[in-house]
C-alpha cells in the first residue's frame, strides 16, 4: 500500500490561523467556524508562502518582454544553462524576479511583484530560487547566469546584506529573504554561478526589458 504523503494545512480564517501539520489541527480550528478558509499543500514552503499571501505568477511570456535572441554564435555562452534577473520600480519599490532557459528564453519561474524591495534583493532571491529549483530537479551541474555581482556575493555569504528596512509593507518579500537565507545555510549546491557579461553579450535573457 502506498504511503500517504505528508501535507501541510493553511488556515486563513478560523478560531486560530497559521500553518499546521495535521488535518486534525486544521479541523479543530475550522469546524463550525463561520466562513472558515483553509487549504492543504504538499510542502511547508508552499504553505508558508500561501499563508503570507505570496503570489506565484504563472510562467507565461508577455509581449513587453524582450524577443528571443540567438546566442549560439557566441561561443563563451553555455547554452545548456539558466539565467535569472530581477526588476524594481523605485528604491525601495515594487520588485519581481524570474528565471529562464538561456538558449530559448523560456520562462521557468516568476515571482512578484512585491512591495518595498530593491533590485539587489530581487537578484538574490532569483539566484536562490534558481539554485533550489535545479537541486530539486537533480540538475546539480547546470550553470546559472546572473548579471549581479552583488547578489552572487550575497549567495556566497549566505546572507542578503540589504540596507532596505523591514516594514509591514514588505513583509512578504522579507519572508522570502528569510526563507532563502535559511535554505542556503541548510543546503549545499554545486551549480556554477557565472557572471553574465552584459557589455559583451547584451542583456541577460531573463531581463524584463524595461530599461
Amino acid at each position: 500500500m502506498a504511503k500517504n504523503k505528508k501535507k501541510y494545512y493553511v488556515v486563513w480564517v478560523g478560531s486560530k490561523t497559521g500553518v499546521f501539520e495535521t488535518w486534525a489541527e486544521c479541523l479543530l480550528y475550522t469546524k463550525g467556524y463561520p466562513n472558515a478558509k483553509y487549504k492543504s499543500f504538499s510542502t511547508r514552503y508552499e504553505a508558508e508562502d500561501a499563508f503570507m499571501g505570496v503570489e506565484h505568477i504563472p510562467s507565461t511570456k508577455k509581449k513587453s518582454e524582450p524577443a528571443i535572441r540567438d546566442f549560439s554564435k557566441i561561443p563563451e555562452i553555455i547554452l545548456d544553462s539558466i539565467a535569472v534577473d530581477a526588476a524594481c520600480s523605485g528604491n525601495p519599490g515594487k520588485t519581481e524576479y524570474r528565471g529562464v532557459i538561456t538558449s530559448s528564453s523560456e520562462e521557468i519561474f516568476r515571482m512578484g511583484p512585491f512591495e518595498g524591495g530593491s533590485n539587489n534583493i530581487g537578484e538574490f532571491l532569483a539566484l536562490v530560487h534558481g539554485i533550489a529549483q535545479m537541486k530539486k530537479e537533480g540538475k546539480n551541474d547546470k550553470v546559472i547566469y546572473s548579471d549581479s555581482k552583488i547578489a552572487m556575493g550575497w549567495i556566497r555569504k549566505k546572507k542578503c546584506n540589504t540596507k532596505i528596512e523591514r516594514t509591514r509593507e514588505n513583509a512578504k518579500l522579507f519572508h522570502l529573504v528569510d526563507r532563502g537565507e535559511k535554505w542556503l545555510k541548510e543546503n549545499t549546491f554545486s551549480n556554477p554561478l557565472v557572471k553574465w557579461e552584459t557589455k559583451k553579450w547584451g542583456e541577460i535573457p531573463a531581463d524584463f526589458g524595461r530599461k
